[in-house]
């Protein structure tokens, strides 16, 4: 079964548009990923962990046959291929790949939580991703991107 994929690019270490360019790449080389759109690049500022440079963030359409856990595992491998080292939570990276949406589908495990548990809490998620899907369904909350960036920009102003 083709599932249509979301997910979140960051970078903020060394060159970061060629580090996006370069994760996009990769995916769209992979016989089991067919990238469709991806955003803009968008500057943020980093929430969370120790001091760091600026990121820059995108959101990637997709479709995919494999299941969750094998997209992952694929999508921590091209991290790894581009030297993600992870030292520290929420500390800086070369590269960052997360899946958002998966379809309608829930999953939450050890390994992975779909959808992305702090999405509808992150401007550099909602931005880019409602640049290219903003009628896309959340399946837990029940609003489309759109409307929750929407209500994240209200009370977040």
């Amino acid at each position: 079964m083709i599932e249509t994929v979301y997910v979140a690019l960051g970078a903020n270490l060394g060159n970061r548009e060629r580090n996006l360019r370069n994760a996009y790449e990769y995916m769209s080389a992979s016989e089991d990923i067919h990238t469709l759109k991806i955003s803009r690049f968008y500057e943020t500022v980093p929430l969370g962990g120790p001091p760091q440079p600026m990121f820059l963030n995108a959101a990637l359409e997709l479709q995919t046959s494999l299941t969750p856990h094998q997209l992952l595992e694929k999508l921590q491998h091209i991290e790894l291929r581009m030297g993600r080292i992870r030292k520290e939570k929420w500390g800086p990276r070369i590269i960052d790949i997360d899946i958002l949406l998966f379809g309608d589908r829930i999953v939450d495990d050890e390994q992975l939580q779909i959808p992305h548990p702090l999405m509808h809490e992150r401007i550099f998620v909602l931005e880019p991703l409602v640049e290219i899907a903003p009628d896309m369904v959340h399946p837990i909350l029940k609003k489309t991107v759109l409307q929750i960036y929407q209500e994240f920009k209200t009370f977040n102003q």
